[in-house]
């Protein structure tokens, strides 16, 4: 596989700094979660679940549960820059490392635009130049407006990972409390228990359930633990860090989530839910939250969330900036981008890959609608996270050695059903998401190819190492052009649709393990990593 190229700073002297504790790496990941999700999910996955919203956060909750605690073992044994990209790389070779890092900086490219698009529509009213009249489509001085916030990211990113960690520390501070205060007063002042069997607790049925899952917003609002996986590189103590980080963020997360799925469910008025919660429409420009506080007479908790409505997509942007710039460094140096791009600044951040990333950015903001960039989000980098599972069976029998102070029990089980969960996450996501996911995976593979031959080859490709990949897509893509979920056929009945996605999953998953390197390639990349690693 010849040499690892884990921090490019190596070649010109510089290297990643290890500035960010298991307080910060927590935050980090707080951080990526408690974006704009909260101000809108809840009101999402009701429209499609009913009461059973909650089910729905449950089941999202425990499925990024079970992939961050793959990632809690195999980030925290090889903890590098842009992690979703790096391991596959150790476990399946560059092929498998291009394809994750790819479909994961494709969703990280659209986070910190999904993230400043929704800021503006919650300050729009301050800001009236932003929006057409009328509609929520930007001006072009919106467009402009929006450009420069994400370069202001930019900015503080670049002054070092230490200024960009406590920046994002005290911001996650206000993002933690504002939806607990929102929360805890609405739930004080007024819940109606009733409101839970309002016409009945699951209106939707499991298509509901499992619809808001993947399309709600549940998910959207999970994937942020990925952040601490990417800033792995710049972590102390990693082995200790990274998996306390990336478990104690989900589990908070899922809790704070809960609370304001309750307190929109229990404090959504009798007179909305007449025609049923499919057809809960609130026109306030602050969104639901601040219509039900209005509603209760709580007029002071329109500050509070317009608080909450600019720092917690700020923030949530803030750290998806960084996470992209590491990702970007890893596709540099595996061969996807221009090696220039894995170069590191004087402040030892990778500041090329936070400028072309900017650049990518503002192109989406011109060109993509919100909607659109919501859509590949979620589906790009849980497609991303297979990696995790894969990655944890495949590196325990290759490299049975390799110092591991967190080592998940009954990892093959986890490993499976985790993979599993993902499969079923990208099945609900629905055909309109797939077919745009299998062509963003065909365009990044083509692009790898074509800067391959640009540079004149290189190590010789072994695609028998990542051919899961391609036969798990084409069953996804044909269970999801005739499954039940956004733009299926239904030719297959509900339950069994199930089944197919669990036997798709266990398949895949048997096939990925069995196409992994051999054992003594793995070793020799891990020698030429350790002293980096160190």
């Amino acid at each position: 596989m010849g040499k690892t190229a884990l921090e490019p700073g190596e070649e010109q002297g510089m290297q990643l700094q290890r500035r960010i504790g298991l307080v910060g790496l927590t935050f980090i990941a707080l951080s990526g979660m408690l974006g704009s999700g909260w101000l809108f999910a809840p009101h999402l996955v009701a429209q499609q679940a009913g009461p059973a919203a909650l089910v729905s956060w449950i089941i999202g909750g425990a499925v990024m549960l079970l992939l961050a605690l793959t990632f809690a073992e195999v980030t925290a044994m090889l903890p590098v820059a842009g992690g979703l990209a790096r391991v596959p790389y150790f476990s399946h070779g560059p092929l498998a490392g291009v394809a994750m890092g790819w479909t994961a900086w494709v969703g990280y490219a659209t986070t910190a635009p999904i993230e400043v698009l929704a800021m503006m529509r919650y300050i729009d009213s301050y800001l009236p130049f932003v929006h057409e009249p009328g509609s929520q489509s930007l001006t072009p001085a919106g467009q402009a407006f929006v450009i420069a916030l994400l370069a202001v990211m930019v900015l503080i990113n670049a002054w070092g990972v230490a200024f960009f960690a406590r920046i994002n520390t005290g911001i996650t501070w206000l993002k933690l409390a504002v939806p607990l205060v929102v929360a805890g007063a609405i739930l004080t002042v007024q819940f109606e228990g009733a409101n839970l069997a309002t016409p009945s607790f699951s209106p939707g049925g499991w298509v509901g359930i499992l619809g808001g899952v993947s399309t709600g917003g549940v998910i959207f609002a999970f994937i942020g633990f990925r952040h601490a996986i990417d800033m792995a590189g710049e972590t102390r103590n990693p082995q200790r860090a990274i998996p306390l980080a990336l478990i104690g963020s989900v589990v908070l997360c899922l809790g704070i989530y809960g609370l304001a799925q309750l307190a929109y469910l229990g404090g959504v008025p009798a007179d909305q839910l007449s025609r049923g919660w499919a057809e809960i429409s609130f026109d306030h420009d602050y969104g639901p939250f601040a219509a039900i506080g209005i509603g209760l007479g709580m007029t002071w908790l329109i500050a509070v969330i317009f608080a909450g409505a600019v720092v917690a997509p700020f923030g949530g942007g803030l750290v998806s900036t960084a996470s992209n710039a590491r990702l970007a460094l890893a596709l540099g140096q595996g061969g996807l981008f221009p090696r220039a791009i894995a170069a590191l600044s004087p402040r030892g951040v990778p500041l090329n890959g936070l400028l072309f990333n900017l650049a990518v950015g503002a192109v989406m903001v011109l060109v993509m609608s919100f909607e659109a960039l919501v859509t590949l989000n979620g589906a790009a980098i849980v497609l991303s996270f297979l990696a995790g599972p894969v990655a944890l069976v495949a590196l325990r029998r290759q490299a049975p050695e390799q110092p591991r102070l967190f080592r998940l029990p009954m990892a093959d089980a986890l490993s499976a059903a985790a993979f599993v969960g993902a499969t079923w996450t990208l099945y609900w996501s629905g055909w309109n998401t797939t077919w745009v996911l299998l062509t963003a995976l065909a365009v990044g593979m083509a692009l790898f190819l074509v800067m391959r031959l640009r540079a004149g080859g290189g190590e010789r490709l072994e695609f028998r190492h990542i051919a899961w990949l391609p036969t798990f897509m084409g069953g996804l893509a044909v269970l999801s052009y005739l499954g039940n979920f956004g733009g299926g056929l239904g030719v297959i009945p509900f339950g069994w649709d199930i089944v197919a996605g669990a036997v798709l999953g266990l398949l895949s998953f048997v096939h990925a393990f069995r196409a992994r390197l051999p054992a003594d390639a793995v070793a020799s990349e891990l020698r030429g990593a350790r002293a980096v690693l160190a």
